[in-house]
């Protein structure tokens, strides 16, 4: 063995093709269960007994974490279950500053859903268990050594610590991820200074489908307090505090009751659920690939929950991973294609971590200079669309756009989202994508067998072939009288590439 630095040979082929998932979060669990849909062999390993409802941890799941979780067989389950917010309405000294309402689309998924993470890890056990993966609680990594054929995982268990070889390794263990740990990968970043204050309450307010978000409100002054709408009747309301603020003594002293009646009002009743306080982090690991283990999520990457960028972020490297080890997994890819995750979900993770820190910047500025740029964005927004536009309460996570070789093909962009649609013969197209590379071509298009054929009023138009990777991207297309020298060189280059 070479230890937990070791780097596999490109060309060896794993002695012990299964793949361990540790942490079963909502990122381990998506993974564990696209894994399975991908025809791997996946074993879970997660330290707590039980899923645990605990509160609002993350709320907020926009469309792409709805679509990714529909190919895993919940998506509409969670849309549902969620609450459907349209519009955002942001405010400045109690004065409505500007509100935003999100696109409304005929596509199966809403925008953005809020509903607690611990509700949706529930859902996806039930799934991940339907699809046959082993899912092994109490059971904690201590440590891991790797070689060019296997990861070898030292796993404690209540009966001591058991040795298992895997092909590869996975670390969706949250920030504090043993599996980092034990590669060594560094983790660099910050905390910010101020903390935050989180309520969830059951409560009736008149804005059931809307999220507020207050700068400097009288009863919170010179800092934000944020709402959002849950299931149930819930609100979650984030207060950004003092650095020194005591969850135990505000609760104690009634300034916690006081808050409260701050935003629902003097004689409204409520009842709290849960409560907590922290400060947020932004961090970054060094690499999400070294040598046989990966890292995914929180393990990988954190940041500030403005914008919800966290989660959602999460659930996508875990749907970027998925197909890429399964098919390399199964002999249908070489080693090579693995290096693409890093690559691309790093670049992302980056991209997430400046939008975050940006909000946080505007939240909390640090010096003379930024708060003094921070008051006069907030005073002059309501005369001005410039100043607007810099008034930041949290860029909205959005579909990642990745960096491929041929940029754009004809009328869509190689590297985005491949857009939904409607098909000639009923359905969606987000429905027939998922499980293995597809070929979309336009309708009446019969020269490549299982091709998907899509509308000429599409976005895709009438007179090329596009092919889609199995987490739904956009790879490559070629015009329609090429279609036929070009499909086979195409695969051949995006199982090794992850670009055709």
């Amino acid at each position: 063995m070479t230890g937990r630095s070791g780097t596999p040979s490109p060309t060896e082929p794993p002695t012990a093709p299964a793949v361990a998932v540790i942490g079963a979060g909502a990122v381990g669990l998506t993974l564990a269960g696209r894994l399975a849909q991908h025809g791997a062999e996946v074993t879970l390993f997660e330290s707590e007994p039980a899923t645990a409802r605990i509160g609002s941890r993350a709320i907020c799941m926009q469309r792409e974490t709805l679509e990714i979780w529909s190919r895993l067989g919940i998506g509409r389950a969670v849309a549902a279950r969620g609450v459907q917010w349209r519009i955002g309405r942001t405010y400045v000294r109690g004065r409505e500053l500007f509100h935003v309402e999100l696109p409304t689309t005929d596509e199966h998924v809403p925008p953005f859903v809020n509903i607690s993470q611990s509700e949706v890890e529930e859902m996806l056990e039930a799934r991940v268990r339907a699809l046959g993966v082993e899912i092994r609680r109490e059971t904690r990594l201590v440590g891991l050594d790797q070689d060019a054929g296997q990861v070898v995982a030292r796993i404690e268990t209540s009966a001591g610590v058991e040795e298992r070889a895997f092909g590869y390794l996975v670390g969706a263990d949250g920030a504090h991820s043993a599996v980092r740990h034990a590669v060594a990968t560094g983790f660099d970043g910050h905390t910010f200074h101020d903390r935050f204050l989180i309520a969830d309450i059951r409560v009736e307010l008149p804005f059931t489908q809307e999220r507020h978000f207050h700068f400097d409100p009288p009863w919170n002054p010179g800092r934000q307090v944020l709402l959002h709408p849950q299931p149930d009747g819930i609100w979650r309301i984030d207060w950004q505090v003092a650095p020194e603020t005591d969850l135990d003594a505000e609760r104690r002293s009634g300034r916690l009751d006081e808050r409260i009646r701050q935003v629902v009002g003097p004689e409204t009743p409520y009842e709290v659920v849960w409560v907590t306080s922290y400060r947020f982090s932004q961090r970054l690991a060094d690499a999400f690939r070294i040598g046989r283990v990966f890292l995914a999520g929180d393990a990988a990457h954190v940041m500030s929950p403005f914008g919800a960028r966290g989660l959602n972020s999460g659930v996508a490297d875990a749907e970027n991973l998925a197909w890429k080890l399964a098919a390399v997994v199964r002999g249908a890819a070489p080693e090579a294609l693995l290096d693409t995750y890093d690559r691309e979900r790093r670049a992302t993770a980056r991209e997430n971590l400046a939008a975050t820190g940006s909000t946080m910047r505007f939240l909390a500025p640090q010096g003379p200079v930024r708060r003094a740029w921070r008051w006069l964005v907030l005073t002059g927004a309501e005369r001005s669309a410039w100043l607007r536009r810099h008034v930041d309460s949290g860029r909205l996570a959005e579909p990642a756009r990745y960096a491929a070789p041929s940029g754009s093909d004809g009328r869509l962009p190689i590297g985005s989202v491949a857009p939904d649609c409607e098909l000639p013969g009923g359905g969606r197209l987000r429905d027939r994508l998922g499980r293995e590379i597809a070929l979309v071509v336009p309708e009446g298009h019969r020269g490549i067998a299982s091709a998907i054929e899509v509308g000429s009023s599409s976005p895709y138009g009438t007179d090329r072939a596009w092919l889609v990777r199995p987490d739904g991207y956009l790879a490559g297309s070629a015009p329609l009288d090429e279609v036929d020298v070009w499909i086979g060189p195409a695969m051949q280059r995006l199982v090794v590439t992850g670009w055709a």
